[in-house]
């Protein structure tokens, strides 16, 4: 049985001129309002080696979610918010799945096999978990810390994309609000995003927030703390037109929302 208290050191997994696991983006914002992008980035720590895939595999929805940093950045700007991006692909460590979790490191995803998660050693899986995962988790926790020392109990926004087809089957919806027992922010907003007459929001859609969301259970579901999780259609923000059009669309329906006193607050559902 492995035993990490016991293992021969190893080398560290992410070399000198990698780059750092996450960006934070306007750090001087003291907004009470914290905007996340789990899948924001697509790199891949050299030692890796792509994990045995190529470029064109790398480029695909299954790496990351494509427009979703963009996206994320429109918002930040819009609402005077700060974020949190993530720099690594899904596929090197799942950010929204719990460590250990099959999903976690993916071997295969919608139809890629992906060799470098193969037989993976419980020694490799750490060094991510470690280098890429926890960073991240502990930079979400200690800007909502710090906004919270403000003395608001502050929101907490996921931004995801989704592809248009999924296992052969078309996904209709342009924008998915994702949430489970607090409604606070997301019935509101799907009220907002609905007066669109062309836009098709999806309740629960394409995925299902009583089902895996881990970055916003943790951070703001546990503690009672407003959030929720967006899901954009990839075709509508992959340029930067769409992200313009949908980040002013989600900012117009989510600022007085975020703007409502009795929002900020802790409570539990």
């Amino acid at each position: 049985m492995y035993d990490p208290l016991s293992a021969p050191e190893r080398p560290g997994l992410l070399a000198g001129d990698d780059p750092a696991p996450f960006s934070l983006i306007n750090a001087q914002s003291e907004r009470p309002v914290l905007l996340i992008a789990d899948h924001a980035g697509r790199a891949i720590p050299q030692r890796l080696n792509a994990l045995g895939l190529p470029a064109q595999a790398l480029r695909r929805h299954v790496a990351w979610d494509i427009g979703a940093g963009a996206l994320t950045r429109d918002l930040a700007e819009r609402l005077d918010a700060s974020a949190i991006l993530s720099t690594y692909s899904r596929l090197v460590i799942d950010l929204n799945r719990q460590p250990g979790a099959p999903e976690s490191m993916a071997a295969a995803s919608d139809g890629v096999e992906v060799p470098g998660n193969r037989d993976l050693a419980e020694a490799d899986a750490l060094a991510r978990e470690e280098e890429i995962f926890w960073p991240y988790h502990h930079a979400v926790g200690r800007r909502l810390a710090h906004l919270w020392r403000g003395g608001t109990a502050p929101a907490l926004i996921s931004v995801h994309s989704f592809t248009p087809r999924m296992l052969g089957r078309r996904r209709p919806w342009h924008v998915g609000v994702l949430w489970n027992h607090d409604p606070r922010l997301a019935v509101p907003l799907m009220a907002a995003l609905r007066r669109h007459a062309r836009v098709v929001v999806g309740d629960n859609e394409p995925y299902s927030g009583r089902e895996v969301n881990y970055s916003i259970d943790t951070h703001a579901g546990a503690a009672g703390l407003p959030h929720v999780a967006l899901e954009l259609r990839q075709d509508l923000i992959a340029g930067p037109d769409g992200v313009r059009r949908w980040g002013k669309l989600l900012a117009d329906a989510l600022a007085p929302i975020l703007a409502q006193p009795g929002l900020h607050r802790v409570q539990g559902f």
